[in-house]
């Protein structure tokens, strides 16, 4: 499947996410023969946990799935840039690629504020391709915030 294939089903967890009262953001880690190990959306509300996000819901899934908390070779693929601590996650993870939609101006750490995952500093580099269905993710977003606000 292609990366946009895939932000698809991801912002088809976002979405499960909003109807929930989550924030709507999705993620689906793929392993590197191209099947879904895990899967995750935001939980924070739902499960009052501040590490409910979907990045981490989905390598938690994943590395379940493996019997493994590296994740080499996976893509992680997610509806809204990485924020510090699911970028940390990610390098740490060793997560050989990241796909994201739409870009996060006050939290993002894979280059709007941040640039965690391509900092020379740390062992792990994943290759990032952001942008992937911007648009679609960022209406996800705004829709969900002007219903509430």
């Amino acid at each position: 499947m292609s990366d946009e294939s895939w932000m698809r089903r991801a912002l088809a967890l976002g979405a499960q996410a909003a109807s929930a009262g989550d924030v709507p953001v999705g993620a689906l880690l793929i392993g590197p023969e191209g099947a879904v190990l895990g899967e995750g959306r935001n939980t924070r509300e739902r499960d009052r946990d501040p590490t409910g996000h979907a990045e981490i819901v989905a390598m938690r899934a994943a590395a379940r799935t493996l019997g493994e908390w590296r994740l080499e070779g996976c893509t992680l693929v997610v509806t809204l840039e990485p924020c510090t601590m699911c970028a940390g996650a990610l390098v740490a993870a060793r997560v050989e690629r990241l796909v994201f939609g739409a870009f996060d101006d006050k939290a993002g750490a894979v280059g709007s504020l941040w640039d965690v995952v391509r900092d020379r500093r740390l062992n792990h580099r994943p290759q990032v391709h952001a942008g992937v269905l911007a648009a679609e993710s960022t209406a996800l977003l705004r829709d969900f915030f002007t219903a509430r606000r």
